[in-house]
């Protein structure tokens, strides 16, 4: 296992190498130029050209592509994801700042949707074909049919209107005031709870359904075992490898955060950043955002991989 978990870590280097490369490269396709929309915001419409090469040299920019790389790279190796275009603000500091509001926010959905997809899933499971089976799939479909933009649209819209209620800005500090954090990302994280338990509630219902059929849980049966002990010892277990899968698929949330959720809520958190720096083509902050979900995603990904390891003691890493 330790060689195992050595050696999809060293792996990790040539992957986010790869990852960066065309990150970097691909923002530059974009249309629309950050040095065009500065010159145009400067107001210096007599010499325009002059004020483009000036920008461009001041930003570093006037160099080949793979220059600029060399030296983004050279700074990420050193601790340093670089400055905005814009403000010549940190990023590594933004990040800092930022990165707490999404990983709040994803860990609060991530964990609203395990509690309603896992006891769904699993009800709907032993009680095949049930009333309550049926609205348990509804439930599912509903779920995964439904944007999760739509509905926090229209939670954001309508109580504003009917009931002059509006999200409370800007963003209260768990430390300062916990309750009031709570209540302040309880919506968002259900509205994108929800949506993702659809997918999760689906698949715990399909595995289950597999498991039960299988002859060890007759035998488990047989023997007279209770129905919690049959169900959540010796059949959930082996249901939840591929249910594992589909919530590491979505951990990467705690990082990227919902990029539309983060902007309707007003919820400053690395999503809504990324979606500012898309609209004033902020290369820098593009290319760093990338680089810490690729990184965070793969990580993810290990961590499924060796929890397959404990939940089916038949899968071996040598």
């Amino acid at each position: 296992m330790r060689a195992y978990i050595i050696r999809r870590l060293l792996l990790l280097i040539p992957t986010l190498l790869i990852v960066t490369i065309i990150v970097f490269c691909a923002v530059r396709f974009i249309p629309g130029n950050v040095i065009e929309m500065m010159a145009a915001q400067s107001g210096e419409a007599e010499d325009l050209e002059a004020t483009i090469q000036t920008i461009k040299h001041n930003l570093g920019l006037d160099v080949p592509i793979y220059t600029q790389y060399a030296r983004w790279l050279g700074g990420v190796l050193k601790g340093d994801l670089g400055r905005s275009l814009w403000t010549q603000q940190s990023i590594g500091s933004e990040l800092l700042t930022r990165l707490p509001i999404s990983i709040e926010l994803g860990l609060l959905a991530i964990v609203i949707g395990l509690l309603i997809a896992l006891p769904v899933g699993i009800f709907s499971a032993i009680r095949q074909d049930s009333a309550g089976d049926y609205i348990g799939r509804s439930v599912a479909i509903f779920c995964i049919s439904v944007p999760s933009f739509w509905l926090a649209t229209l939670v954001v819209v309508y109580p504003s209107i009917l009931f002059g209620w509006t999200p409370r800005l800007p963003v209260i500090p768990f430390t300062r005031d916990p309750l009031g954090n709570l209540q302040q990302f309880v919506i968002p994280a259900v509205l994108l709870g929800m949506v993702m338990s659809g997918t999760t509630m689906r698949m715990t219902r399909t595995m289950m359904l597999e498991v039960l059929r299988q002859d060890y849980i007759r035998t488990a049966w047989a023997k007279g075992l209770k129905e919690q002990v049959v169900i959540y010892r010796h059949a959930l277990k082996n249901a939840l490898i591929p249910v594992v899968t589909i919530i590491g698929l979505q951990l990467p949330i705690l990082v990227g955060g919902a990029v539309i959720i983060e902007t309707i809520f007003g919820l400053p958190g690395i999503g809504r950043y990324f979606v500012d720096a898309l609209f004033q083509r902020d290369y820098p902050i593009i290319s760093a955002i990338n680089l810490v979900v690729a990184a965070f995603v793969m990580f993810c990904n290990l961590v499924v991989d060796i929890a397959y390891a404990y939940l089916d003691p038949r899968v071996h890493y040598s």
